[in-house]
């Protein structure tokens, strides 16, 4: 039944049967000689690998939210990693959130993921960026503990039912009659699941680059991963190059901190997840410095032009077009005499920092001597240089909106094998991946979220209809709706339908609607509060606003600009009464619903008609071909994009509204 042959140090077991295979390598010495080894059954490999519902490559971002969310949905994960020690690895900037990111963090927590809870617990600092604009704008970030949140996401994922880990490098897919029926480690395992879920990052054939020097790599110090690019290239997937980098790494006790400027972080922390996850205290939260960049720094940078991977063409994906190294910053920006510069604490109990805005991939002694004129840097002492990384990705337009592929049923791709930058992206990303392979592993209808529903929609629905020839990363210009999609009311868009599909706890559906029926209250009392000129004369002094020529009530007050619902609360004592002990929060969703009452409802008329050509539905075997009197650009596009709804269709780069207007009187006809 098993026979085996080779060397003294090599060994091969086959089951004539299955035509199973093993592969194994013994060290030369080694008391177990291949005459010694102990063969394990296939039988012994079907107990220890049973068919999963979902299977995940690749333990990042992307990755973890994929294996959480598919769990907590009922299904049985494998989350296959090259290795279990970097699972949820930060593997650029300490940081999460940010403009839009931080937006889609909340969306994630409010859905039912963990990146919200995770980042809470390891953050040590807290901002909520853009506080001096609108609402829609503000967007919470958080300067994270590069360990402690790896080994948070590790631990909240160990004490996940339903969650195997194996670490190994996938190399193949098994695939038969266009469906996806597991995957091949690098050991020669055959794993059978249902659902796969692709999280490579950017360790599909990765190329590291330092100056002339290149060599492979999905992270320094990790090798990357190869097989499966080539196998997807064969079944007729498009591939392409991106590239990303990262800065170099300093000892923070080298540094002189009085020649920078200190940013601190808010006096009030309000976190990301909407759950009441112990959040860190303000006073307790580490500084972070900013300082800046010179002509003589750039000049120096100039001399390493020549070796530099970018300039030289030796790098062929497509970088970041906004978060650029800093040779691109000055060359691109050549008028700017200064670039910021972030420097950025890796956690509670290290020394090593972050040099945010320093990204590059020029030779290390350049670097080195560059940094070195930076104002508090004169001493400064390397623990590793920057560099760039090159790597295959798949242009997101062969997915559907639920990021299973085209070709292959039950295959899913999420995070920057889809063309995306940043973490919360991939993990949005990873989430929605994994909710969706959980309900096909059950046959049951997928979930889509559209553009008026979350950032996480705009994001999708960018890739799948535009696609993108570099890395993807979101901003709050990408949405129509932001005076929808605002970081404060996630809960209110998407906790319903997250414990609806059962992901989001009870929990979290019960803090939701009690904080709803707080914000009514809130709005009810002020909408019935009456003050009088002598009640608000203080207050509108002080805010230099014109005094009240009779009797208002509150709710009105509220609309007048400079007046916040904290304030009148100060000043009116009887009103502070009214409304009782109430949370900063709920305060606070109330001031914005009423002061933004008139943009919200316009926001909600707009999504009505939007949403008329989202409910027009394109049949899938419809024949653009026939549709002569459209661009043949249109017609291509809709042809290789095959759009769901007229909606869709009318997002789909190089489709003008007369093509779409073409397409409804066919569709009428």
């Amino acid at each position: 039944m098993y026979c085996c042959f080779g060397d003294a140090n090599l060994f091969h077991v086959e089951h004539k049967d299955f035509g199973w295979h093993l592969a194994a390598h013994i060290e030369e010495g080694s008391a177990y000689r291949y005459s010694h080894c102990l063969f394990l059954s296939f039988s012994t490999f079907a107990a220890m690998f049973p068919e999963y519902d979902v299977i995940v490559v690749g333990a990042g971002h992307a990755g973890c939210e994929a294996a959480a969310a598919a769990a907590n949905m009922g299904s049985k994960v494998l989350l296959v990693t090259m290795n279990m020690q970097t699972i949820a690895q930060m593997s650029c900037n300490p940081a999460m959130g940010g403009i839009a990111k931080g937006q889609i963090v909340r969306e994630i927590d409010a859905l039912g993921g963990y990146s919200g809870i995770v980042s809470d617990k390891s953050t040590i600092q807290f901002r909520m960026l853009n506080k001096s604009k609108g609402p829609g704008m503000w967007s919470p970030r958080s300067q994270n503990d590069r360990m402690l949140f790896a080994t948070t996401w590790r631990e909240m994922l160990e004490q996940t039912p339903n969650v195997d880990f194996w670490q190994d490098m996938v190399k193949g897919l098994i695939v038969s009659r266009g469906t996806i029926t597991g995957v091949v480690t690098g050991m020669g395992q055959e794993i059978m699941g249902k659902c796969v879920v692709l999280t490579n990052g950017t360790f599909l054939n990765g190329v590291i680059h330092i100056g002339e020097k290149q060599f492979g790599g999905g992270r320094i110090g990790e090798k990357g991963a190869t097989g499966i690019t080539e196998q997807l290239v064969e079944m007729g997937f498009e591939s392409a190059r991106l590239k990303t980098g990262t800065p170099p790494r300093i000892d923070g006790r080298s540094l002189d901190y009085t020649k920078m400027e200190v940013q601190e972080g808010d006096e009030e922390v309000v976190g990301f997840s909407y759950l009441p996850v112990e959040k860190i205290k303000p006073k307790d939260q580490r500084c972070c410095w900013v300082t800046y960049t010179s002509p003589e720094v750039h000049e120096i940078l100039r001399t390493g032009f020549e070796q530099s991977p970018m300039y030289q063409g030796r790098i062929k994906g497509s970088g970041p077009r906004y978060c650029p190294s800093i040779e691109d910053k000055i060359s691109r920006f050549a008028d700017r005499d200064r670039h910021q510069l972030f420097v950025e604490p890796e956690g509670w109990n290290t020394v090593e920092i972050y040099v945010n805005g320093f990204s590059t991939s020029l030779p290390e002694d350049v670097q080195y001597k560059a940094l070195k004129m930076v104002p508090g840097f004169e001493n400064c002492k390397f623990f590793r240089p920057g560099y760039a990384i090159e790597y295959d990705y798949f242009p997101p337009t062969q997915l559907k909106f639920t990021l299973e592929t085209k070709l292959i049923r039950n295959l899913f791709f999420a995070g920057q094998i889809n063309g995306t930058t940043g973490y919360e992206e991939a993990a949005c990303q990873g989430l929605m991946a994994g909710i969706n392979a959980a309900r096909n592993a059950k046959d049951q209808e997928p979930v889509v979220l559209q553009r008026s529903d979350a950032y996480i929609g705009v994001l999708i629905d960018d890739l799948i209809n535009k696609g993108t020839d570099e890395p993807y990363r979101m901003f709050t210009s990408r949405a129509e709706f932001r005076t929808l999609l605002r970081q404060d009311n996630a809960d209110f868009r998407l906790t319903q339908l997250g414990h609806d599909i059962g992901l989001a706890s009870d929990e979290r559906l019960r803090l939701m609607k009690d904080k709803k029926e707080e914000v009514n209250r809130v709005k009810t009392i002020l909408a019935g509060f009456s003050i009088d000129q002598e009640m608000a004369a203080q207050l509108l002094q002080d805010n230099n606003n014109s005094p009240l020529n009779e009797k208002t009530r509150a709710i009105k007050l509220l609309l007048r600009p400079g007046i916040g619902i904290k304030d009148m609360i100060a000043a009116i004592p009887t009103l502070g009464e009214a409304i009782g002990n109430a949370d900063p929060l709920v305060l606070e969703q109330a001031e914005i619903q009423v002061k933004y009452d008139v943009y919200i409802e316009k926001e909600q008329e707009l999504v009505t008609k939007m949403s008329a050509l989202e409910g027009l539905m394109i049949p899938e075997t419809f024949n653009y071909e026939k549709l002569t009197s459209m661009s043949t650009e249109a017609r291509q596009k809709l042809n290789k994009i095959k759009p769901r709804t007229l909606g869709q269709a009318s997002r789909i780069s190089g489709v003008n509204p007369s093509d779409v207007q073409i397409l409804m009187v066919y569709m009428g006809r």
